[in-house]
């Protein structure tokens, strides 16, 4: 049996932290610890990348969290436009650590184009849900 919850966030910086708590109450909610601050902290990367990168002005992003059997899932969708594209940062460079990051802390890391936007999604497999 799966369940998911979802909110959308608006288009600035402080939405992060505001993502941040909303992965952390709805993981409460569902007796989730294992790998808490892994999870929070790619939520709140994928949500500072929509923010940064992804949703357009005046726009804003959604933040799904679904618990199935076996995998908690994050998503993120904004409707901007382009994929971000993974790749290992150097180690002068200022920025492009985010979703790197999220590459190492998940299990799994998908970027779905869509009609319009894009999802990226974040899979953390060992989490009892």
């Amino acid at each position: 049996m799966s369940s998911f919850r979802e909110q959308r966030f608006p288009r600035v910086r402080v939405s992060a932290r505001a993502v941040r708590q909303f992965v952390g109450d709805t993981l409460a909610g569902w007796g989730v610890s294992e790998r808490r601050d892994d999870i929070r902290l790619c939520a709140s990367e994928l949500a500072a990348n929509a923010v940064l990168h992804g949703a357009p002005a005046g726009r804003e992003f959604s933040v799904r969290l679904t618990r199935e059997r076996e995998v908690l899932w994050i998503e993120v969708r904004d409707s901007g436009p382009g994929c971000p594209v993974l790749r290992q940062p150097g180690s002068e460079a200022e920025g492009g650590r985010g979703l790197w990051l999220v590459g190492v802390l998940a299990d799994e890391l998908e970027v779905r184009e869509e009609v319009v936007g894009k999802t990226v999604r974040a899979g953390f497999k060992s989490v009892r849900v």
